[in-house]
């Protein structure tokens, strides 16, 4: 059978719940979390003895370089959720082509989010109990875990807005006072107001999706979507 190639694996949920259907011959998990994807293989396994794993520990962002061990047959890769929306389009497209490149003869499934109401987006990113404010900010620990930096998280605020001209929600970290942080090297000064810019999430139509795929080198696509247009899924080969 088929190597079912789970990217971005995460707790491996949402590939576990696909066996039944997609009947693959071998699982292979990638993601950057080792430890965590370790433990979820673990987990899974114990569910599913007759199924061969493997767990990479792999930042496919920046490459895409499978192992022997992953099996040499042909392969389904798959990338759920709508990740592809966090890459500017051509790197979206070079990404693609990467996924295609490592799956000679195989396919892809992937999920999209979908262009919807500029409301409907704010209120995604910028939601009333503050969950993505909350991811956002937690930007700024991580960097001072990184690099003993003083980032004091109270000094900034969360702003997300859509951009129709791009097609996108943009992420700022906003400035609430005049500031400096401070790190072994470093200075950086902000005036309050002024925004760091930290993440976009492009949207897509279903035909603009569908043109991304055949820049990447797809041929063959069909689309699935939910009955108000505003997740899709694709499988592409």
């Amino acid at each position: 059978g088929h190597t079912l190639v789970d990217l971005g694996a995460g707790n491996c949920a949402k590939a576990a719940s696909l066996f039944g259907a997609l009947r693959p011959g071998r699982y292979v998990a990638v993601d950057i979390s080792v430890d965590f994807l370790r433990r979820a293989l673990h987990e899974l396994q114990a569910r599913h003895p007759q199924l061969p794993m493997l767990g990479l520990g792999l930042d496919f962002s920046a490459g895409l370089e499978l192992p022997p061990q992953a099996g040499s047959g042909t392969r389904l890769m798959f990338y759920p959720g709508s990740s592809i929306g966090n890459f500017a389009p051509p790197a979206a497209v070079d990404f693609l082509r990467r996924v295609r490149a490592a799956a000679p003869g195989g396919g892809l499934l992937i999920g999209v989010d979908l262009l919807k109401p500029a409301q409907v987006l704010q209120r995604a990113y910028d939601d009333a109990l503050g969950v993505t404010a909350a991811f956002n900010l937690n930007l700024l620990r991580h960097v001072n875990r990184l690099l003993g930096s003083d980032f004091e998280l109270t000094q900034w605020r969360h702003v997300a807005g859509f951009d129709a001209a791009r097609s996108r929600v943009e992420m700022h970290l906003e400035a609430r006072c005049d500031l400096h942080v401070r790190w072994p090297g470093g200075v950086l000064m902000r005036r309050a107001g002024e925004r760091v810019h930290t993440e976009n999430a492009c949207k897509y139509s279903v035909e603009g999706f569908d043109a991304l795929l055949r820049q990447a080198g797809y041929s063959r696509t069909r689309c699935w979507t939910d009955p108000q247009g505003w997740f899709a899924v694709f499988v592409a080969h």
